[in-house]
This record gives C-alpha cells, structure tokens and sequence, in this order.
C-alpha cells in the first residue's frame, strides 16, 4: 500500500487520470464500522493528527492505535493508496465547499465516496453525507451505523472496554485483536532475577492502555503473559509500565517496537505476601497464558 501526504499530491485536475474511490475517516482503531466505510475502495483519506485533538484539544480522546497500527491495519484491508491529510488549525478553516473542490476534485478526482452517516468535515463541521451527495461529481455511499455484540460499533465504546480491561469484548469491534506497542525499555530486571525476563514499555499517555492486570497476548511471533500496573508486591517509584513475557523467546528486544495482540484479561493486579508467592502466581498465569493463546492465534 502506497502511503502519501496530501501535501504532496499534485492537483488532479478534472477528467486527468483515473478516478479514485474514496473512502474518508479518522478511522481511530479501524474498527468494524470503519471496515464497512472502507470495503470496496482503491483510496483511504484520513487525518492525522486526530482533529478534535486540533479543534478541541481540551477533549482529545486518547486514540486505540498510533499511526503505524492504523496504517498497517488499512493495509491488510486490500487498499492500494493511504491518503493523509496533515490535519492542523489552517485545515480545520477550510469550508466543507472548499475541501470538495479542492481535495476530493481536485487533488483525488473521486468518482466515488464513502463515508459513516456520521461523518462531518469543513469549518463548523457544516459537510455531511447529504452535502457530499448533492454534488454531482461522483458516487456517494453512506454506511449505516454497524452493529456488533448488540451495540453500536463506536472508538469511543472501544475505548472504554479496553481501558476497563475488556480485550476480549473490545476485539468484537475491533474485528481482531487489540494491538498496543512501544519501544522496548530497560525496567528493574525484576522479571530476570525471578526467572522471567520480560520487554517493558512506558505506555504513551496519548494512547489507550489496558486497564491493569494481567493479560495473555501475543508478542513478536510468541505467546505471551502480560502485565500491565504498578507491580505493588515491589516499592519501586515506577510508574505504569507494560511488562511482557515472552514464552519460548530468548533473545534482546531493547530499543526495538514490540507489537503486542491483546486475547484475554486473566486476573487483576494484586500484591503478594512473598516473592515466592509471587513467582508461583506468575507460573500460573503463563500456564494459563499459554492454554488460551493456543485456542486463539493472531
């Protein structure tokens, strides 16, 4: 998949080259309802950064997936071209007029759209779906609100179940796993002296997190058990930390992305009466880790 900037794509011109199908979102988490959005097209637009994190900074949501995630997930939908629109307070001016006429005419020469019937855009979010539609210029599709679990498919809904804990519940929407990741950091080398080396990431406090527990997961190829809190049995002054252990690995990830696929909550975080305690407990969970990763393969 070809990824561009806005900023870099010439005027198209009207009638020069094939017209693009477009399929236009922020698409945070490219959730089932976004996957809708986007079948069937050759063209994603979207906008980075977020822009209610432009418009409205003070209600930002924390996003379910950096950039990278969101690309690579557009990608594994069969999209040739990604589209980003630099989205800043210059963008966020223009009038709904102008980005039909100048983005999607003039720079994308769509001959289709797609968009969710909640889609808005231009300055005061005065575009909609009707907006699109009564232009002429190409095909509009408007996708209905989808449904998953009884409930409407929403990053916001999402969001909250991944920040509960819920992965499980949250891959209903997502259409696959929740997928978090981070640079690799050196911790405490607490894991290493009981045993169980594990690759700690400081999570990104713009990102959504895992509420605390412990969790299986797959990281880099391997089944995994990970725990995402405080570590409480050990006063250590460290903040939130995700801490995977990686069953069957042994090699050095620091200073390397680790990509880690959420399957299932096993148990809250707890402190424990010993180390000993502790490393029983940790035997337990990767046991277990190991049992349901073996049901659920990403």
């Amino acid at each position: 998949m070809k990824v561009t900037s806005l900023a870099d794509m010439p005027r198209l011109g009207a009638g020069q080259g094939p017209g693009r199908n477009v399929a236009i979102g922020t698409f945070d988490g490219v959730h089932v309802g976004h996957r809708e959005v986007i079948r069937g097209n050759d063209t994603v637009l979207t906008f980075d950064p977020h822009p209610v994190s432009v418009v409205h900074p003070e209600a930002a949501p924390k996003l379910l997936a950096p950039f990278s995630i969101k690309r690579d997930l557009i990608a594994g939908l069969g999209v040739e071209e990604l589209v980003v629109i630099p989205f800043d307070r210059e963008f966020a001016s223009q009038t709904a007029e102008a980005f039909v006429e100048q983005v999607l005419v003039g720079q994308l020469g769509a001959q289709s759209v797609s968009v969710g019937e909640n889609f808005r855009f231009g300055r005061g979010a005065k575009g909609t779906p009707e907006f699109l539609a009564a232009d002429g210029r190409f095909d509009v599709r408007v996708v209905p609100l989808v449904e998953a679990a009884g409930e409407t498919a929403s990053s916001s809904h999402i969001r909250g179940l991944v920040a509960a804990g819920d992965v499980r519940g949250a891959s209903e929407f997502l259409g696959g796993p929740f997928l978090f990741e981070g640079e690799v950091v050196s911790g405490d080398q607490r894991g290493r002296e009981l045993g169980m080396p594990t690759a700690n990431i400081v999570p990104d406090d713009a990102l959504v997190c895992p509420g605390h527990g412990v969790y299986a997961a797959w990281a880099h190829g391997h089944p995994a058990a990970v725990n995402v809190g405080v570590r409480p049995t050990f006063d250590t002054g460290r903040g939130l930390l995700v801490e995977a252990y990686l069953i069957g690995f042994d090699g050095d990830l620091y200073g390397e992305t680790l990509r880690i696929a959420f399957v299932e909550r096993m148990r809250g975080e707890k402190r424990f009466r010993s180390v000993d305690d502790l490393i029983e407990q940790m035997q337990a969970d990767v046991r277990q880790a190991e049992q349901i990763c073996s049901a659920i393969r990403y």
